[in-house]
């Protein structure tokens, strides 16, 4: 655990703190390795480490409750997972309408929010109450300037070339694990060309996803964030996106 913080790599610790005669037992778990058991049997630690990831990736320190051979609906056991690692960023770049219900969504999985843009009219905390930050800038010299790493979303909801491009340019030469841009599918053919024409290859151009989210249908800025939201849950756990009804085996893989 102390290798894992000091070389920043996030990590989480899972201890029972109640339970029949389990107490004290400790699960060390980080992005792809394990240490230690919490029962004698493997299917609490499997239940244990599947939260625990999910907890890690969102920075998240709380308490689970499971049955004895980790049943989820059960409380027999109470285990303490301790995330050591800041919430992932997601940074907005456009401060529209969807950006607000984007940045909704993104709070409520965990993220620190960031809203960036260069009108200040628009890029303010009453419209936006649910960031963390605010940040009035050209959004590609914001986005050269600030800190990005593999667990990083970027949201680019300009629909201005002036603005998106530019930014975009940036965005897909950093080490960012989603990068996401909205906009119709002729929006998204005149990008690629603008970001061709400013030297990206096509390796990076293949890491934007354009049009942003998934295809739930969505029509409102609620609705259209649910589709990024879910987008961002496939992409971190490698789901299927299709109906849990038209699937078989373990839901969580």
């Amino acid at each position: 655990m102390a290798a894992a913080i000091t070389a920043g790599r996030p990590v989480a610790v899972a201890t029972v703190i109640d339970g029949p005669g389990q107490a004290g037992a400790r699960r060390v778990i980080s992005g792809d390795a394990e240490d230690g058991t919490l029962a004698a049997g493997d299917r609490l630690d499997e239940a244990v480490d599947d939260d625990a990831r999910g907890m890690l990736a969102q920075g998240l320190t709380a308490v689970r409750h499971y049955g004895e051979h980790g049943e989820r609906r059960l409380d027999e056991l109470s285990v303490f997972v301790q995330s050591f690692a800041p919430p992932p960023r997601m940074l907005v770049f456009g401060a529209i309408d969807f950006a607000a219900a984007v940045a909704r969504a993104g709070k409520f999985l965990g993220y620190h929010v960031t809203v960036c843009d260069a009108r200040p009219v628009f890029a303010t905390h009453a419209r936006f109450p649910d960031a963390d930050e605010v940040i009035v800038q050209w959004p590609h010299r914001y986005l050269a300037s600030t800190p990005v790493d593999e667990r990083t979303v970027i949201c680019v909801l300009t629909h201005d070339p002036k603005f998106d491009v530019p930014v975009l340019e940036v965005a897909l030469r950093t080490p960012a694990g989603y990068i996401g841009a909205m906009g119709s599918r002729r929006t998204h053919e005149d990008r690629l060309a603008r970001l061709r024409e400013a030297g990206l290859s096509d390796a990076e151009l293949a890491r934007l996803r354009s049009p942003i989210g998934l295809d739930l249908g969505a029509r409102t800025p609620e609705e259209t964030a649910v589709s990024v939201a879910a987008e961002l849950i496939q992409l971190r756990w490698g789901g299927s996106g299709r109906p849990l009804t038209d699937t078989a085996g373990r839901i969580h893989g």
